[in-house]
């Protein structure tokens, strides 16, 4: 029997490990191309049950948060997302609010990863610290962009004029769905042999969820692996390169909330400032956004100007907050505040977790439920009228 050389077990390791990873992300794609068909013979359900409110920004603003909160996946709210103004569902401008929500929504799994420091308050301050950090980060850049998406179509307009120098002028909100290599006819045949538009529907959204935590959960595995105990020498010695590596890492994972969870027991540890995990988050909310890119690369022109706007979203942070350190300390400061508050009296830390993520959501969705949608007349006719 030939003895296998540790040069060729390297090589199969490494093999394996590719393959694992181009199957999941084939798997993904798949997932991808079975949305677009459940919801190209949904639409009327959706528009009827689902989304009836997500015409109100704000609705549609906290609909985002309370989704993402609950399935705990920004990269898979936003690829839903994607495949909905694919397919026509959503128009740009209901769609950018959802992102924003999304993008808060995330933050809940490395502030609920803090409570389990909970018993030592030391350990659980600094923890809290790098969770809400993520939390209130994510807040600010809603608070300053949302009004001017609303009242100026900000991120809808710079994100179109970008998508208009990629695919040229003419785009249309939603190009019909054709076969591909990905996997249609695979698709195709699973919707003729269901038929039923309902449970089509959930069995695309829950092969789309599981496709993302395989992908994440693989690369996590086979990039990540037991190294993170020396992330915090390699990886958040400076600003500068903790952001670079949150850029990074959080590509490969295409998780922002696995890569913000590492941290916060590494923070509870004391083993990286607060200052330099702050950087990496930053990083990290721009590399969750290649997901939605990818997604949107295999459908529509419209579908790329909302992941366009995802990623515009996360680069106004970091312009803001990389380039005017002030603010960054600013934040660190306040957020170190509000980190003894909540060791101090541990009962805030859940409060906080369940107004913010849930209690809230749900109050101002019902709230603005009955609210007519104001009406900009500009901006109709320079977002809306354009696809």
């Amino acid at each position: 029997m030939k003895e296998v050389t540790f040069e060729e077990s390297i090589f199969s390791s490494i093999v394996a490990k590719v393959t694992l990873i181009i199957l999941a992300v084939l798997f993904f794609l798949v997932s991808i191309d079975l949305v677009i068909t459940a919801l190209s013979g949904s639409l009327n359900f959706i528009n009827e049950n689902l989304l009836s409110n997500a015409l109100n920004p704000f609705v549609g603003l906290f609909l985002g948060l309370l989704v993402t909160a609950i399935i705990q996946s920004s990269s898979t709210t936003s690829t839903m997302v994607v495949a909905l103004v694919a397919s026509g569902t959503l128009s740009l401008e209901e769609a950018v609010p959802i992102i924003m929500g999304a993008n808060v929504g995330t933050t809940l799994t490395s502030t609920i990863v803090a409570l389990g420091f909970i018993s030592n308050k030391r350990a659980f301050r600094r923890a809290v610290a790098v969770g809400t950090i993520h939390d209130f980060y994510n807040i600010i850049l809603v608070l300053i962009l949302f009004p001017l998406e609303h009242y100026y179509g900000f991120l809808s307009g710079v994100s179109f004029y970008f998508s208009e120098l990629l695919y040229g002028s003419g785009i249309s909100e939603a190009l019909p769905h054709t076969d591909n290599v990905l996997g249609s006819g695979l698709t195709n045949q699973f919707v003729l042999w269901v038929n039923n538009s309902v449970l089509i529907l959930v069995i695309s959204f829950a092969f789309l969820f599981a496709s993302i935590k395989l992908l994440s959960w693989i690369i996590k595995k086979t990039i990540i692996g037991e190294s993170k105990n020396r992330l915090q020498s390699f990886v958040f010695d400076k600003p500068l390169k903790s952001f670079s590596w949150g850029v990074l890492l959080t590509a490969a994972v295409q998780s922002s909330s696995v890569t913000t969870s590492i941290i916060v027991p590494l923070a509870a540890a004391d083993k990286i400032k607060l200052r330099n995990a702050f950087t990496f988050i930053i990083g990290a909310n721009v590399g969750t956004t290649l997901t939605a890119l990818i997604a949107a690369g295999f459908r529509s022109e419209a579908a790329a100007t909302i992941a366009i706007a995802h990623l515009l979203f996360n680069l106004t942070g970091v312009v803001i907050f990389m380039s005017l350190p002030i603010l960054r300390k600013l934040l660190v400061h306040f957020v170190k505040e509000f980190s003894y508050a909540v060791a101090k009296y541990r009962v805030i830390g859940l409060a906080y977790i369940i107004i913010m993520f849930f209690l809230l959501p749900f109050l101002l969705i019902s709230l603005n439920r009955n609210v007519d949608r104001p009406v900009n007349k500009k901006h109709e006719t320079t977002v809306s009228q354009r696809f």
